[in-house]
């Protein structure tokens, strides 16, 4: 994590021993083989990390997602009316092959095996991409995930809907291999107890930096019930993307129907080349830009080590 400022005055710090005593007695519900399931490339989650961080963090969640019920209860008690039960939702932002993706799914498992929530469902903000055609007849195809790039309008849709218990709402989806979104498939979301909506930019305030655009009334953020921010240094994001591209060039690209399969033979001082050149223009332009200055509005922030273990824990506490 970067030195400590200003804003962070508002959190909690904890160091990865400190976080691992708040677990109290909360069990161990994965196995070593459930992990392996879980991981992405070159993200290794071990169950010493499941056992320090990932269980006292559960355990916190649980807790406010517990709270929430009371509240909702209220709520009916005070409208004189049964409004029903809305899904608790939970926000994960950072940059580009930070691990969000594994970090995601990961929590999914655990906070599924609760017996107050075991309904978890898991969102990507991918699939709000706008399609590539629509991305390119607007010259931004040099700023996908940025954001700017995403169908923001449906996004809020999106979740004004689960929030308002609607029995099935729906979500696009999004190709990685093809790099667009998949034309008439959709993701069916039927009222979870929890949804994990994960992606870059998810904590934007809704202002484009460098417009005149206002502050949209309703923005993304305000259906959050919590949120949390993947952290770590530049040059451990740069090494883990370069590391991804290559093991994908090898792999994905291969394939004919990939979006990469340009890529597909060149050498690996090339396409160490072209991975840092694609890393420097785009993701690290957006990290600077619109991720990490969102870092300050998450209600935790985990900061990752170069082996992607998260050495140190900050918790919001105004």
């Amino acid at each position: 994590m970067d030195d400590i400022s200003a804003e962070f005055s508002a959190y909690m710090r904890f160091s990865r021993d400190q976080w691992a005593d708040l677990r109290s007695n909360t069990p161990l519900t994965l196995s070593q083989g459930d992990l392996t399931a879980l991981q992405g490339l070159h993200e290794q989650v071990s169950l010493d990390d499941v056992v320090q961080i990932y269980l006292p963090l559960s355990r916190l969640l649980n807790l406010h997602f517990r709270s929430a019920r009371t509240l909702d209860g209220v709520k009916d008690e005070f409208l004189g009316r049964l409004v029903g039960r809305r899904p608790y939702v939970i926000a994960i932002a950072g940059s580009v092959a930070v691990g969000k993706s594994t970090f995601a799914r990961t929590l999914q498992a655990l906070l599924s095996r609760w017996p107050d929530h075991p309904r978890v469902a898991l969102v990507t903000t991918d699939g709000f991409l706008y399609p590539n055609a629509v991305l390119e007849e607007r010259g931004l195809m040099q700023r996908k995930g940025f954001p700017e790039s995403y169908d923001r309008r449906r996004m809020v849709q999106f979740l004004a809907a689960l929030k308002a218990g609607e029995p099935e709402v729906q979500a696009p989806v999004y190709a990685h291999a093809a790099y667009d979104i998949v034309p008439g498939k959709v993701q069916t979301i039927n009222q979870p107890d929890i949804l994990i909506f994960e992606g870059l930019n998810v904590l934007q305030t809704g202002v484009v930096e460098g417009t005149r655009a206002h502050s949209p009334s309703i923005i993304v953020s305000d259906f959050f019930d919590f949120s949390l921010y993947v952290d770590a240094d530049e040059k451990h994001i740069e090494a883990w993307y370069v590391q991804r591209f290559l093991t994908l060039q090898r792999s994905v690209f291969q394939n004919p129907a990939s979006y990469f399969h340009h890529y597909r033979d060149l050498t690996e001082p090339e396409a160490i080349k072209v991975a840092r050149d694609i890393w420097s223009r785009i993701n690290l332009a957006n990290l600077r830009e619109n991720i990490l200055p969102t870092r300050e509005r998450a209600n935790l922030v985990l900061s990752k080590r170069a082996d992607h273990s998260i050495g140190e824990i900050w918790l919001r506490q105004i």
